[in-house]
């Protein structure tokens, strides 16, 4: 009978999204994820199997959060206040790389070429699309967002504009210019709804 971890498997995991969120699959060694989680060699095969099933346990968690912080945003204020603070929510730092974004980052990493990982990136990328264009609806039926949007088109390019602000966190941008990136974009789903 196996013994049971004697670690906490949630924090064990929240340790190994810095990890990978610093390095990167490929370049992530096993000693650097022992390190950074705490834990011995055997633990981690133990508990994960290998540092792939690790990763993939890091990824979904990582989406689930983040989508998470998202819906939390979304669910605050008039609807361009949070659709704004939805884009800017947890994108990171160029001052602490471990905050950088596992999910663009797994995309960069792999593309499509692994099954598993294009499948939980697919899946956190319609949740995504999916919050978004619901809060655009109902900025449509408020009257404060363009009527002709198409929601899910819109909820398309505010994930990409999303997936950019973490790139350009990472890349050192200020939240300043982020905010001022989001704004822009903001201007362009009401500007109609202005005018009319």
């Amino acid at each position: 009978m196996a013994r049971p971890p004697e670690f906490d498997r949630n924090e064990a995991i929240a340790r190994s999204i810095k990890v990978f969120a610093r390095h990167g699959f490929e370049a992530a060694s096993t000693n650097d994820l022992i390190k950074g989680m705490g834990i011995g060699r055997q633990s981690l095969y133990g508990a994960f199997g290998d540092k792939r099933g690790l990763f993939l346990e890091a990824l979904r968690r990582y989406s689930e959060d983040s989508l998470q912080q998202m819906k939390d945003a979304l669910a605050e204020g008039p609807v361009t206040e949070s659709i704004e603070a939805a884009l800017l929510v947890g994108l990171g730092s160029s001052r602490d790389i471990e905050s950088g974004c596992l999910g663009v980052g797994s995309i960069i990493e792999f593309s499509r070429e692994d099954e598993d990982i294009t499948a939980l990136n697919d899946k956190a990328g319609a949740a995504v699309i999916a919050s978004f264009a619901e809060r655009v609806r109902e900025g449509i039926a408020a009257g404060v967002l363009d009527p002709d949007l198409d929601v899910d088109e819109a909820g398309r390019m505010l994930l990409a504009l999303r997936s950019g602000l973490k790139v350009a966190a990472r890349g050192g941008a200020t939240m300043a210019e982020l905010r001022t990136t989001a704004l822009l974009a903001m201007r362009g789903l009401t500007l109609a709804a202005r005018d009319r």
